[in-house]
């Protein structure tokens, strides 16, 4: 079975074509600028035919799935003959709020239950919405699957969810903690529980997602107990641009001070703040560690403190983990900080040696590829772990489209 795999943004539209028999990528490619002018790059992985890379009118979602959907069966650019050998499409869906605790056949039921949850996902589940549509118009008869982001983080208990806020917030709208990359933090985990040797019962694994969206879970058993990012995708760890979790008083704060509304202090906090505030520089962490490493950069004890921040709340949180789980069998880095940064990571380590977390330096050079980094002595294993969240969409799509 050939499986598509849909990430759909508010103008944007990622995919990749899996062939499950072997689970590899046979295509893969980014429709950008939706709404705007457009641009399809699509690229053949399976028959080396060349790639397309142009600029193309995509005025909705709806034109760029058919767009994907032409070059995926062109015969320029194709990897399939026709649309019949594209068994079913799996879509990632941002927030699945309360309703979702596993992935889920798609019908009138669950396109309601995304559309209910847009108050929880409101620049995600929207978009999101867009491209489970463009796809039924498209492909009718052809099934498809949403994956939740949220969902992994479903079996977490009431006591790591709730927040200390009126319990009627909860009852009335649904305000709690529900955690993002789930099916990063998901696929690591359980790639790490067969590095532990096999069995997830007694396991105890912190999975660090780490990059310009950051995260961290503690995950007992196989199934996720806590998790750093919350209602939204702002709470947590310091990233790229969002501030993470501060003072709640500064919003009002700032707004007075600034003479900004509400919605712009969310604007700041999202886009403007992170590492990306406080070094001044980027939010890009290369651009970063290039500052910092340079001493005659204007802006290099900023971008100095603005890894210092990350790096010492990354190490918080684990420690944090440690403590909610009773130590910790494993902890795993996982992507694009987590896997390629070794700066990162030994800072990191470091600060957890009183925990009786060390690494081996040799070792930890790596980048990006399946790795034991665990020092000697070390009482907890650590792992580098590429993520793969298309896979695990893929394999949840063919396992519902075939129960």
């Amino acid at each position: 079975m050939n499986v598509l795999i849909i990430n759909a943004g508010s103008s944007s539209l990622k995919y990749q074509m899996f062939d499950m028999k072997t689970e590899e990528v046979v295509a893969k490619g980014i429709c950008e600028r939706i709404g705007i002018d457009g641009h399809l790059k699509h690229t053949p992985i399976s028959n080396g035919k060349p790639v397309f890379d142009e600029d193309i009118t995509l005025p909705t979602h709806s034109e760029a799935i058919t767009a994907v959907l032409d070059k995926l069966t062109g015969a320029e650019h194709g990897v399939v003959a026709s649309l019949s050998e594209i068994g079913a499409v799996g879509h990632r869906v941002l927030h699945g709020g309360q309703s979702f605790s596993e992935s889920v056949l798609i019908d009138d039921a669950v396109i309601k239950a995304i559309n209910d949850n847009i108050p929880l996902g409101p620049l995600h589940n929207p978009a999101n919405l867009m491209g489970i549509n463009a796809c039924l118009s498209a492909m009718p008869g052809v099934p498809q699957v949403a994956v939740f982001d949220t969902a992994f983080h479903q079996t977490m208990p009431e006591k790591a969810f709730i927040y200390a806020i009126p319990y009627s917030y909860y009852e009335k709208y649904n305000v709690r903690r529900y955690g993002f990359h789930g099916t990063s933090h998901r696929y690591v985990s359980a790639e790490a529980v067969k590095m532990l040797g096999g069995k997830a019962e007694g396991t105890r694994v912190i999975t660090c997602h780490l990059g310009n969206g950051s995260s961290i879970a503690a995950v007992r058993d196989g199934k996720c107990v806590d998790t750093s990012m919350g209602m939204t995708p702002l709470e947590g760890l310091p990233m790229g641009t969002r501030s993470g979790s501060i003072d709640p008083a500064i919003i009002e704060f700032v707004a007075n001070h600034e003479g900004l509304t509400r919605e712009e202090v969310f604007d700041v906090l999202n886009k403007k703040s992170g590492v990306l505030g406080i070094s001044g520089v980027s939010s890009d962490f290369r651009d970063i560690e290039s500052a910092a490493a340079d001493p005659s950069h204007p802006l290099s004890r900023r971008s100095q403190l603005a890894l210092d921040v990350f790096r010492y709340n990354v190490a918080k949180y684990i420690g944090s983990y440690m403590a909610a789980l009773g130590g910790a069998d494993a902890i795993v880095f996982t992507a694009g900080l987590g896997e390629n940064s070794a700066e990162l990571r030994e800072a990191v380590t470091d600060q957890l040696r009183g925990l009786g977390v060390t690494i081996d330096r040799d070792k930890n050079k790596a980048r990006g590829k399946l790795l034991d980094i665990t020092g000697e002595g070390s009482t907890v294993r650590v792992f580098i772990i590429p993520t793969n969240e298309e896979l695990v969409i893929a394999r949840d799509t063919k396992s519902i489209v075939e129960a």
